[in-house]
């Protein structure tokens, strides 16, 4: 899952932020690996390390229905197995690089 979307998008960078890989975009952590629960995949989809005052207007459509909102601009992805990570690889990559420039 890191080296697809480190590939789909070369505005895209990658370091460790809270003791897990956490991608970039212009310089702000977007979306993070959460390690714990181990035996599954988790992405946080958030805009930035800070919670922000301007939820207000934000709005991001999830067609695929893998995220899940824990605030108006903060979700989460979970893959609970190898399976389900090989079989929503694709839509997890659309789902990052729309989040990245949302």
């Amino acid at each position: 899952m890191r080296t697809a979307i480190l590939a789909s998008n070369a505005a895209i960078t990658e370091h460790v932020k809270w003791n897990a890989p956490s991608f970039c975009y212009g310089g702000t952590d977007r979306v993070t690996f959460r390690l714990h629960p181990e035996a599954r995949l988790q992405l946080i989809f958030h805009r930035g390390a800070t919670t922000r005052d301007d939820t207000a207007g934000f709005v991001f459509d999830d067609p695929s229905g893998l995220m899940k909102w824990l605030a108006p601009d903060r979700a989460v992805v979970d893959l609970p197995s190898l399976d389900a990570v090989a079989d929503h690889q694709q839509q997890v990559v659309l789902l990052v690089n729309r989040w990245v420039v949302a």
